[in-house]
Formats: structure tokens, C-alpha cells, sequence
């Protein structure tokens, strides 16, 4: 049932701005969304153990998305994509990577996640991700939508979740054919450390229960207890083709990753994501050299390449050189760990102390120029209130598979 206020036009204006500002329905079907999780985890109590349990897991109300938006900020994606094959970007950004990202053995990394802010002045990258999550919980919450004005149906009728299933199948099996040309993909670890105890453990079941319905045999397997013995990665006894990879361990250091390290050096199991997509894609340093106009330059980009990479605010490395300059415009940046996730460690520069301040520089750490994210407005116990909006696209070759708002 849709509740709260009508999405119909009040004025000629259909824009999305207009529809975040004014559209207040509520178009989740949770009793939909219920039972198709039921159907999917074949577990009757799923949704009542770990999804109501998680109330900030599903958005109950849409953000629209402007399609010049999605084509600027796909043309992000694909010049940054581009750029990564290029060797002159590829030798600097390995130069700060660990040793285990040198090598690259084919696979690129399944739902590469590029986080927007939607501002006045358009897109802004804000960061890549490479073990971006939420993508099968978002494609089941596009299922379970309610349209509740034409340009909601519009939207639903484009999204090409009916196709997920598929791309996302093709997307595993094309990582492990990218190492692995001639093997059958038979079996895949979900890894991460503690699973059951993380908040998106739901999203693991259900990549669990979709690959097994689709003749992969498929565990959820704490890291720790992976073993690799004679030359097989095993999790529970038995060898392991694939690896689905979910820790922010992003070089494997932890002692507890060692047998993951070995297994994946070894080629002995196909890793996605895995160290070397993020160091070419996810390592926040690299958006300083994404932004470095005379290092771009350099390059012999086409036009449009060099275009699509002006949507990424300027960044810089904060060094000992220029400290007191960031520190005088701090105002007007944020801070960001080179191999950092999640917004954690993240610093609001006019928000930072001096305590603050002599962490950051004894870290390694970026200061990019701040990209206000866009707003949307919702109505929380009858009152109107203002939420940021972030836009998340899962890529893989370029292709979008889904977006999360």
C-alpha cells in the first residue's frame, strides 16, 4: 500500500530534483520484498531474523536519478577504466602498491563500486570501491518497488534488474574464465571475517542460496578458517575454484589471511575482488593522479576520456610540503586514508582538530576538494526532513549492473 503524500506533477517541472523534494511515498512493498527473500533463502524466518532486525538495510522511499546524471557519471566510469590500462598510470599507481598487487592474473574484480555525490554542478566521483556491497539486496529491493507515479514506472520499466540474475552469473563466470580458461567453475567461498556477524551477512546468505540454485556449489566462510594444503585452498575440508572475496584486508596482511595470501599468490584459487584491482582502481591516491591536470595530459587521452574524468573533484596527497597550505583551506576539503573504506577515518576539514590534524599527517592521506552531496527530502512522524544522498553504481567491464541510491 503507498502511503504519504501523491508524486503527481503540481507544476509543468517533472524533474528529479522536483520528485526528491516533493515525493513522499512510501513505494517499498515490504510484505513483497518478505516473501521474496523467504522464497529466495528458503528459510521462513529469514526476513524476521535478519532484515527486520536491520532497519536501515532497505530504503523505503525512491531518489530519482536525472539521466544526464547516469550518462555523465558513466562516462566517469568508463575514462577511469580506460586510464587504468594505460601504462605510464599503471607504473605510478603500482609504485605505492603493496608488493602482492604487482601481478595481475586476469580477473578485474566483480561489482567495482563508484560512490557519486549528485551537486549543483553534477556528478562527483567521490571514490571507487572494489569490494562494494549491497548489490543482491539492492536488486531484490528493485523488485519489490510499488510505482506511485509515471516517472517511477519509467524507472522501474529501465532499471534492468529483470536481467540481474543473469549478468551477475555471467560476471562470476567470466572472472573465473579471465584465470582460469579451460576449469569448470564447481565451487565458491563467500569470505569474510566473522560473517555471521556482519551487518550485511543477509546479503551473503542470499549470494549463497543464488549461487546454488544456479548448479555452484557455494559456503560462507570466516577467512580464518580457510586452509591451503597441497596446493588446493579448502574451506570446510574441501577445494575452493573461486574466491568471492568480501574483507577490507585489501593486501591479505592480516596473520589470520595467510592461508587466502598463499592460495591466491600461488594461483591456486581465483580471488575477486583481489589486490591488484585495488590498487589500480580503489586506493584513494589514486584520485590525485586522476586529477593531476599536467599527469593527464601526458597521457594522449581522447577527448572524451579526458572529459569524463573532469566529474572527479581535485585531490591531492597531503605531505610534509604542503601542510600549512591544506591546513589554511582545510575548510573546503576532506580527508580520506589512502586505503581506507566505508567513510571510516574520513575527516570533514572544517571539522578537524590539531589532534586530528598530526594523525592525518603522520598517515597517508588525501585531501580532496569537498562535493556537497544532493538532499532528499523525506517526512519522518508527519515532519519534513533533509537526507544526503549518495549514488552508487556496481560496474563490472564498464557495464552498469545496478545502482543504489
Amino acid at each position: 500500500m503507498i502511503e504519504g503524500a501523491s508524486c503527481s506533477p503540481t507544476t509543468g517541472d517533472s524533474s528529479a530534483e522536483r520528485l526528491n523534494r516533493d515525493c513522499f511515498c512510501v513505494t517499498l512493498d515490504r510484505d513483497a520484498l518478505s516473501d521474496a527473500l523467504r522464497r529466495e533463502s528458503d528459510d521462513t524466518e529469514f526476513f524476521n531474523d535478519l532484515v527486520a532486525t536491520r532497519p536501515h538495510l532497505f530504503s523505503a522511499i525512491p531518489v530519482f536519478l536525472p539521466r544526464e546524471a547516469l550518462t555523465q557519471m558513466l562516462s566517469t566510469v568508463r575514462a577511469i577504466e580506460a586510464v587504468a590500462k594505460v601504462p605510464a598510470y599503471r607504473d605510478k599507481v603500482l609504485s605505492w602498491a603493496p608488493e602482492i598487487a604487482q601481478r595481475s592474473f586476469g580477473p578485474t574484480g566483480v561489482f567495482m563500486g563508484y560512490d557519486f555525490h549528485l551537486g549543483d554542478a553534477g556528478p562527483r566521483l567521490i571514490e571507487v570501491n572494489t569490494n562494494a556491497g549491497g548489490a543482491f539486496l539492492n536488486a531484490f529491493l528493485a523488485k519489490a518497488q510499488l510505482s506511485c507515479c509515471s516517472e517511477m514506472k519509467i524507472g522501474l520499466e529501465n532499471s534492468g534488474v529483470s536481467n540481474f540474475d543473469a549478468a551477475i552469473l555471467g560476471m562470476f563466470r567470466t572472472e573465473f574464465s579471465l584465470q582460469r580458461k579451460m576449469d569448470t567453475l564447481s565451487r565458491i567461498a563467500i569470505v569474510d571475517d566473522r560473517p555471521e556477524e556482519q551487518y550485511l551477512y543477509p546479503e551473503f546468505l542470499l549470494a549463497q542460496r543464488f549461487f546454488q540454485k544456479n548448479g555452484i556449489d557455494a559456503v560462507i566462510v570466516d577467512a580464518a578458517d580457510l586452509r591451503y594444503e597441497s596446493k588446493s585452498l579448502k574451506a570446510d575440508g574441501r577445494p575452493v575454484d573461486l574466491v568471492y572475496n568480501r574483507l577490507t584486508d585489501f593486501s591479505f596482511e592480516a596473520p589470520e589471511h595467510a592461508s587466502l595470501r598463499a592460495a591466491y599468490l600461488d594461483q591456486a584459487a581465483v580471488v575477486t575482488p583481489n589486490p591488484s584491482g585495488h590498487a589500480l582502481f580503489a586506493d584513494k591516491r589514486n584520485l590525485a593522479l586522476l586529477t593531476d591536470a599536467t599527469a593527464v595530459s601526458s597521457w594522449g587521452l581522447p577527448s572524451d576520456v579526458e572529459a569524463g574524468l573532469k566529474n572527479i573533484p581535485h585531490t591531492v596527497m597531503v605531505e610534509a610540503a604542503n601542510a600549512d597550505q591544506l591546513w589554511s583551506e582545510r575548510g573546503k576539503l576532506f580527508f580520506k586514508p589512502a586505503g581506507g573504506y566505508g567513510s571510516k577515518a574520513v575527516y570533514r576539514g572544517d571539522k578537524i582538530t590539531k589532534r586530528v590534524w598530526g594523525e592525518i599527517l603522520r598517515g597517508e592521506y588525501v585531501a580532496q576538494d569537498f562535493a556537497p552531496p544532493s538532499e532528499r527530502l523525506i517526512e519522518v512522524d508527519g515532519v519534513r526532513v533533509s537526507r544526503k544522498v549518495d549514488v552508487r553504481l556496481y560496474v563490472y567491464l564498464s557495464l552498469i549492473q545496478i545502482s543504489e541510491p
